[in-house]
């Protein structure tokens, strides 16, 4: 599968080295330059690219910076993506750490929602809850009792399926947390925020969730 990587931090470079080991053919971009990246390309045998190519013919993007960089992300990303290519979004808002305050979120939209509005494309909220070491040091196979399961939001059926399968390959259960007007269920200080648990220990946790934004990640 082509599948393009935009952010090489923790999560992204994680998810690069997995994937390209896994035999995809993954390009992964950053904000600096493919210049700077050629570390990651020598590990992984990925191929680095700008952000304006990353989606280029792509089935899969990630998209992994941070929320306050999403809006500057270059416009007409996915025209020349793949038919149908499922866009995973792994951000998190952190306005007194990070981002500042972003008033559409504090008046209720969901991280995720906001971000396809940024975009311009639908999106699937995954791995924002996750530790990026887990990605590499953490799969099981299907079966294993320490195999733990990963929330994955989203509104487009067909592309949650594709990227629940893709999850599954990386070695990791999945449970359908909903669309992304429900995608709060995962979002930073929430239950199921940083949850290493399997199928029912996710699904118990998403229903605890609150939706009131906790005050540590209000701006």
């Amino acid at each position: 599968m082509k599948i393009g990587i935009i952010g090489a931090g923790n999560i992204g470079g994680n998810l690069t080295r997995r994937l390209s080991a896994l035999g995809h053919e993954v390009s992964v971009a950053n904000s600096r330059g493919p210049q700077t990246l050629a570390a990651l390309v020598e590990e992984t045998g990925a191929t680095a690219v700008t952000a304006a190519e990353a989606a280029r013919g792509a089935q899969v993007v990630v998209v992994t910076v941070p929320l306050k960089n999403v809006p500057d992300l270059p416009s007409g990303l996915f025209d020349e993506a793949a038919e149908n290519v499922a866009v995973i979004d792994t951000g998190n808002y952190y306005p007194q750490q990070r981002d500042g305050r972003i008033a559409a979120i504090e008046e209720g939209l969901t991280e995720s929602r906001w971000t396809e509005r940024q975009i311009g494309h639908a999106v699937v909220k995954a791995f924002n809850g996750t530790y990026a070491q887990d990605i590499l040091d953490r799969p099981r196979p299907q079966g294993d009792p320490e195999r733990i399961a990963l929330p994955v939001a989203g509104d487009d059926e067909a592309a949650k399926r594709v990227v629940r399968a893709l999850i599954d390959e990386l070695g990791f259960d999945t449970v359908d947390a909903g669309g992304i007007d429900e995608s709060w269920r995962q979002q930073p200080d929430t239950p199921v925020y940083g949850l290493r648990a399997d199928v029912g220990g996710v699904t118990k946790a998403l229903a605890e969730a609150s939706p009131e934004r906790p005050a540590a990640f209000r701006g």
